[in-house]
């Protein structure tokens, strides 16, 4: 019997079993006559401040009792709680990791839901309860559970910060006012909140126009990069079609003169072949001849040999060959003549035509908002080093690796598989990635560069030069200034001054060369589009310096 009203009270609800006066549930549970349950500390912390009157109450019913009940375990109540508390785990799990705990609960921790800031402390479901059903309490301000509560404290007179002060622009409490900040021009949180509100939206109406107006030039971009890619795709087949249809036509012609060639050859051996037989046929006969001749020379019959050497004497009448000419040095010098002048002739037509067509056409700048001022670019400013691992062996690094000269003997580098051993070339140690700008200031001669890390470092070959191969882009400054790039080269008639700025946007595919001064002037930019990362490249001739410029250097320092 009693073990099936223990089951049956796990179904009974948590309140059933809380201390009237703790809350909590029943801990050491005791019954008082008139039948009502209490923890056994709570009810004796009760009576103990009764005892000077002798006088005892129920502390729920308010029932007296004289003298002072004995109060013994209730055991049967413990052995329900138990039974409670097990159910209880199962249904309500413990506070988590990064879960705010009920202040309320005893052992172990439930999940608190609401913190008040009258009460300051923070609740699980089960005793937040009286905040809802207490007259008094429902007036208290519940907000989701938050572990900074005493952030919100005072903690010069201990009562909750709810006024806020815009003269010193921080929250007070009520008694604060009094002091410090009394004149001040104090309204209440809720009032600022608001206020602040209101701007808030302004704000937020603000930031979803700037939305709007970047998602419209985002469409615009993807419509450009779309056509940009369509347009790209059309050029390179357009231009796979044509280099086809060259390549077929000159396959053509030098199909026809291999032919022509092999039909001279074959003629001229035919010929040749006709000779030879004709000589064999006459060599073998004068053999003949001669051994008639030699046999009529041993003859001892006088007779005889007068009545041969007549008839041998005759000629046999078959031509003389010796007169046929043969040409002993066939030679085809005019074919390799006149195909060694179109050769030439073709790579001076094909210079002149891809002249008029510089890598900046190829594609249309992207980008929305190019800088204009010095100000604009050094937002983009990058700080640069040169790497001694890939300096020229002249290359005197200094200022921290951020200047150069050449010398006229060898340093103590050592050997690197990424050192540059013929040009007077160095690379930075940091990739441009992103939107980049960097001033040089030099004097003499000297080229700044872009160029992919997989340039050749090694031997004389061209291609491992700055500016002479596809893997990097050259500003040449001396007298006047130039750009190159693979075979496309373009110079500008006047010189620039003695400070470069350098920008490049790998993502549009844009680079640009600039004299700067207290104005931006521009060289030269390139379209194009870069395929590996990138980095900056320097070189100096003899008795010439450059150096890589801070981001508070002057405009012009020339």
């Amino acid at each position: 019997m009693v073990r099936r009203m223990a089951e049956a009270s796990t179904l009974v609800d948590q309140d059933q079993f809380s201390c009237p006066v703790c809350l909590d549930l029943l801990k050491d549970p005791v019954t008082v006559p008139r039948g009502h349950s209490f923890s056994m500390v709570c009810i004796n912390g009760c009576w103990d401040h009764g005892d000077h009157r002798g006088l005892y109450s129920c502390p729920q019913c308010r029932e007296t009792f004289t003298p002072r009940p004995v109060l013994c375990r209730s055991y049967f109540i413990a052995e329900m709680l138990e039974k409670l508390k097990k159910t209880e785990v199962r249904a309500a799990p413990p506070a988590g990791s990064g879960d705010v705990e009920c202040d309320f609960c005893t052992g172990r921790k439930r999940k608190a839901v609401k913190s008040c800031l009258t009460c300051l402390a923070s609740f699980c479901e089960d005793h937040l309860k009286p905040h809802y059903e207490i007259p008094a309490w429902k007036k208290h301000k519940l907000v989701k559970a938050s572990t900074r509560l005493q952030e919100k404290i005072c903690s010069q007179h201990d009562k909750l910060m709810d006024i806020y002060c815009r003269t010193d622009q921080n929250f007070i409490c009520y008694l604060c006012t009094m002091e410090d900040h009394k004149g001040h021009d104090t309204v209440s949180a809720a009032a600022e909140r608001t206020q602040k509100q209101r701007e808030l939206e302004e704000m937020q109406r603000d930031v979803q126009q700037r939305i709007q107006e970047k998602q419209k030039k985002l469409q615009e971009l993807e419509q450009a990069v779309n056509t940009l890619k369509r347009c790209a795709q059309t050029a390179v087949e357009d231009t796979e079609r044509i280099w086809t249809e060259l390549i077929c036509s000159i396959e053509k012609k030098r199909s026809e003169l291999t032919e022509l060639i092999r039909a001279q050859e074959e003629a001229e051996l035919s010929a040749a072949e006709e000779l030879l037989e004709k000589l064999e046929q006459e060599i073998a006969d004068l053999k003949r001849r001669n051994a008639e001749l030699e046999q009529l020379s041993l003859t001892e019959d006088h007779i005889h040999f007068l009545q041969s050497f007549q008839s041998l004497s005759v000629s046999s009448g078959s031509e003389d060959s010796s007169s046929i000419s043969v040409h002993h040095h066939l030679s085809f010098d005019g074919v390799r003549s006149a195909l060694s002048d179109l050769k030439e002739r073709l790579e001076e037509f094909c210079r002149e035509e891809f002249r008029k067509i510089p890598p900046q056409a190829a594609a249309a700048p992207l980008s929305l908002s190019e800088p204009k001022s010095r100000e604009d670019f050094l937002q983009y400013f990058c700080h640069l080093t040169l790497d001694p691992n890939t300096a020229y062996r002249r290359l005197i690094l200094s200022e921290n690796n951020r200047a150069l000269i050449l010398s006229n003997e060898d340093q103590h580098y050592p050997d690197h598989p990424e050192r540059f051993d013929y040009f007077g070339q160095v690379l930075s140690v940091e990739s441009l990635s992103g939107r980049c700008y960097w001033e040089v200031e030099y004097s003499g001669v000297a080229a700044i560069v872009v160029s992919y890390k997989d340039i050749r470092r090694k031997g004389e070959f061209c291609d491992g030069e700055f500016g002479y191969n596809s893997q990097s882009w050259k500003l040449f400054c001396s007298s006047n200034a130039s750009v190159w790039h693979c075979c496309y080269r373009e110079e500008f008639p006047e010189a620039p001054l003695a400070k470069i700025g350098v920008y490049v946007d790998p993502s549009a595919g844009i680079l640009s060369f600039y004299s700067v001064s207290d104005t931006m002037t521009l060289l030269h930019t390139v379209h194009t589009t870069f395929t590996q990362p990138l980095y900056a490249g320097f070189y100096v001739s003899l008795h010439s310096t450059l150096r890589l410029c801070d981001k508070n250097d002057g405009g012009d320092r020339g």
